[in-house]
């Protein structure tokens, strides 16, 4: 399971490392064709659309790497004991936000395909296509908090203070 886990944070962190190049060539695009005297429809919102769905699509293996910002000065000051019951906490609250999210965005997600929401940008692109990278990364988010609080709940060290140390 800790392998197909960290193949799927992987591959979706190579999924918004793709979706990054893509915001790239969207806007070396739209800058190629405005020298031209072109005009390339869509350009502006699907260099949007890349960028949120690198942004949502990183947050399970950037957590997993350790890059997300995290305040450390209060767990460091504590004793062991009580270092553990607050990373436990702040891992459960995260838990239950990440849930709220990811749910929320299916559903967002579900009645933008359900009531045919469309850009209203000159692409005219349904919604729910962009919108379904922000539902799986949320999800993919939620599940790499779970996966950390069973790994503090069996005593493991943080995963990524593992990978530092190998």
């Amino acid at each position: 399971m800790r392998r197909f886990l960290d193949g799927l944070y992987g591959a979706a962190g190579l999924l918004a490392g793709l979706c990054t190049i893509g915001v790239l060539v969207s806007v070396l695009a739209a800058i190629i064709a405005r020298q031209l005297h072109m005009n390339i429809p869509g350009t502006d919102a699907y260099a949007g659309y890349f960028m949120a769905a690198a942004g949502f699509l990183a947050l399970s293996s950037t957590f997993k790497h350790g890059e997300h910002i995290r305040v450390t000065l209060l767990l460091n000051s504590l004793n062991p004991a009580a270092s553990r019951r607050l990373d436990l906490f702040a891992l459960s609250v995260g838990c239950v936000l990440a849930a709220a999210f990811a749910f929320f965005s299916i559903k967002l997600t579900y009645d933008s395909w359900q009531f045919n929401d469309i850009s209203t940008s000159n692409d005219a692109t349904p919604l729910w296509i962009p919108q379904i990278s922000m539902a799986i990364g949320t999800v993919l988010f939620l599940v790499a908090l779970i996966d950390e609080l069973i790994r503090r709940l069996r005593g493991q060290a943080a995963a990524t203070s593992q990978q530092t140390h190998e």
